[in-house]
């Protein structure tokens, strides 16, 4: 889908060819990739460009993925979505300069308030390596709860890590508009 979300401080829009470089700028950051399991280390630009390339108007809302864009800042990071055995599920990274300002926070609430307006979805997954305290504080400050543990494929890492899964239920997420 082409949307273009706004919050008090940024956009979210559609990812585009453009934003190849920032992508591998931050995600060739170890400190990044490794909290993420889809992401290879190193991450070069021709990875940036391959998966810019996947990015099309008419993915369906459950692949649909935003770049957040701080005026005057440029990228500064994403939160996507994509398919999972059990739902949705909810992703994101923010490249290291833009850490600790509250930005995740407010750009997975918008993005979550426009994916339960959008779809008929009961409940949207997600969830963080063991070690990753910061995601997992933003995840449950927005409602998520905690499921179970496994283990998941980190390809920064290069190996099966420690996961603390986690979902959002549509119920839990309106009632916390009141």
């Amino acid at each position: 889908m082409n949307v273009t979300l706004h919050t008090p401080r940024f956009i979210l829009r559609p990812a585009q060819l453009g934003d190849a470089e920032p992508i591998a700028r931050y995600l060739n950051d170890f400190e990044v990739a490794g909290n993420l399991a889809r992401v290879p280390f190193p991450y070069h630009l021709s990875d940036a460009k391959a998966w810019l390339r996947t990015q099309r108007p008419s993915l369906p809302v459950e692949e649909t993925n935003f770049a957040i864009e701080l005026p005057d800042e440029g990228l500064a990071g994403h939160v996507g979505f994509h398919r999972g055995a059990q739902g949705p599920i909810v992703g994101y990274w923010l490249g290291r300069p833009f850490w600790g300002r509250g930005l995740m926070t407010e750009a997975v609430t918008a993005s979550l308030d426009w994916f339960f307006e959008t779809t008929q979805a009961d409940a949207i997954y997600s969830g963080v390596f063991h070690f990753n305290a910061a995601s997992l504080a933003i995840q449950l400050k927005l409602g998520f709860t905690q499921t179970g543990r496994s283990t998941l494929l980190c390809l920064a890492r290069g190996a099966e890590v420690e996961h603390i899964d986690t979902k959002l239920t549509h119920s839990v997420w309106k009632a916390r508009e009141k």
